[in-house]
């Protein structure tokens, strides 16, 4: 199973930015897929995840700005943000939990600068 991520980048205060997850493989049983972010000296947080059933779930901090989709047929998962903050700044992961284990993608940068 592989998870590439796609869309980092610098971006200004106020801006947009989309990214994108593509996952190849054998992955069946697909419960959800999503975004988790690490920025420095923090934990691991999740930001945005999309279930099978077409349920999401957001961080507080991003409820309003971003928003995650899905396409099941394909295996990607994207997520646009809108409204950038600098505190959106961190390593952005792309994750696949399935029933036959949990995937991480080997993360996208993004910067958010004033």
């Amino acid at each position: 199973v592989q998870l590439v991520e796609s869309g980092g980048g610098l971006v200004q205060a106020g801006g947009s930015r989309r990214l994108s997850c593509a996952a190849s493989g054998s992955i069946f049983s697909i419960n959800a897929m999503g975004w988790y972010r690490q920025a420095p000296g923090k934990q691991r947080e999740l930001v945005a995840q999309i279930t099978s059933g077409g349920n999401t779930n957001y961080a507080d901090s991003v409820k309003g700005r971003f928003t995650i989709s899905r396409d099941a047929a394909k295996n990607t998962v994207d997520l646009q943000m809108n409204s950038l903050k600098p505190e959106d700044t961190a390593v952005y992961y792309c994750n696949v939990d399935s029933y036959w284990g949990n995937y991480w993608g080997q993360g996208t940068q993004v910067t958010v600068s004033l």
